[in-house]
C-alpha cells in the first residue's frame, strides 16, 4: 500500500540540491512541506542554505512562482521527525556508503507505506533498495541543478520498484511543473551516462594539449550551440562529483572508455573542485 495523499515531504541534504528540492515542493502548494536535515549534514549547509522565511528565500523565482512558500519549510536535525512524512527524498553526497546508512535508518523510522526516493545522479537504485524492507517503494528522483530552473526529473525504476510508486512520483514531478522522464536502473542512468564521458573527454583534450580549456569550451558553445562549454559545466557541477560519477560508470559498466581522466583525478586531489572551491578549469572570485 502507498499513501494516497502526499502532503509532507522530507528532504535529507543541506546543500544546493537539497535546498532547491525543498523549496520546489514548498512552492507547489502542498499542505505541509518540511525540509529535514540530519545532524551529519547540517554543518555542511554553508552558504547554500536559505533560512526558511528569509528575504532571499522568499524572493527567489521558483518556476515563476514567488514568495510565501518558505513558511511551509521546517528545518530540523532530528531524523525521527521524518516519521511524520509521506515521502522522503535523500539528496546527500554522491557516495554509496553515505546513502546506504541513510536508507537503512529511513527504513527503520518511517512507516512501511512511505516512499523513499534518492536524488542520486548515478548510483544504482536497485542496490539502494536492497538495503531496505520496501524495495517496491524505493525510486530515483533525479533533479537537475539549478532545481528551480531545470525542467527535467529523471524518474528511475529499480528492479523491484512498483508501478504504483512510479506513478505517485511521476505525478508529484508534474505537480512541481517538471517533466518526468522514465528511466530504468543502470549506472549513470541516461543523463550522466552520456554527459560525463563528454566532459571527461574534454578534460583529456586539455591534458593532452589538443587545446586550452577556453578553446574547448568555445568549440562547443559556437559549434554545437551548447549554452556553456563542457569544462565550464564540469566546474559548475563540481569536479569531485564528476570524478565520483565516472568511477561509478567505470565500476558498474566495466568498460575502459569510462576511465576518469588523470587530470581530473589530479585536480580533485589538489582541492580544485570548480566553482565551489574557487578554482577548477577556471578561477572564480
Amino acid at each position: 500500500m502507498i499513501m494516497t495523499a502526499i502532503r509532507r515531504v522530507g528532504v535529507i541534504g543541506a546543500g544546493t540540491m537539497g535546498n532547491g528540492i525543498a523549496h520546489m515542493f514548498a512552492v507547489a502548494g502542498l499542505a505541509w512541506c518540511s525540509a529535514m536535515w540530519s545532524r551529519a549534514f547540517w554543518s555542511g549547509a554553508g552558504d547554500d542554505w536559505e533560512e526558511p522565511g528569509s528575504r532571499s528565500s522568499q524572493e527567489q523565482d521558483y518556476g515563476g512562482r514567488q514568495g510565501g512558500h518558505a513558511g511551509r519549510i521546517t528545518a530540523v536535525v532530528e531524523r525521527a521527525k521524518l516519521a511524520e512524512c509521506e515521502l522522503v527524498i535523500e539528496a546527500a553526497t554522491e557516495k554509496f556508503e553515505i546513502k546506504a546508512e541513510i536508507f537503512r535508518e529511513l527504513d527503520r523510522i518511517t512507516k512501511p507505506e512511505v516512499i523513499l526516493a534518492s536524488n542520486t545522479s548515478s548510483i544504482s537504485i536497485t542496490k539502494i533498495a536492497a538495503l531496505t524492507g520496501r524495495a517496491d517503494k524505493v525510486i530515483g528522483m533525479h533533479f537537475f541543478n539549478p532545481v528551480p530552473v531545470m525542467k527535467l526529473v529523471e524518474v528511475i525504476r529499480g528492479l523491484a520498484t512498483s508501478q504504483a510508486t512510479f506513478e505517485t512520483v511521476r505525478d508529484l514531478a508534474v505537480k512541481l511543473e517538471k517533466t518526468a522522464v522514465e528511466v530504468n536502473d543502470a549506472p549513470g542512468f541516461v543523463s550522466n551516462r552520456v554527459l560525463m564521458p563528454l566532459l571527461n573527454e574534454a578534460m583529456f583534450a586539455v591534458m593532452e594539449g589538443v587545446a586550452t580549456a577556453e578553446a574547448v569550451d568555445e568549440v562547443f558553445k559556437l559549434g554545437m550551440a551548447h549554452p556553456m562549454g563542457p569544462l565550464t559545466l564540469a566546474d559548475f557541477i563540481g569536479l569531485d562529483v564528476c570524478l565520483d560519477i565516472m568511477r561509478v560508470l567505470q565500476d558498474g559498466l566495466g568498460d575502459p572508455k569510462y576511465r576518469p581522466c588523470p587530470l581530473l583525478i589530479k585536480m580533485v586531489d589538489a582541492g580544485w573542485l570548480g566553482r565551489k572551491s574557487g578554482r577548477g578549469f577556471y578561477q572564480y572570485s
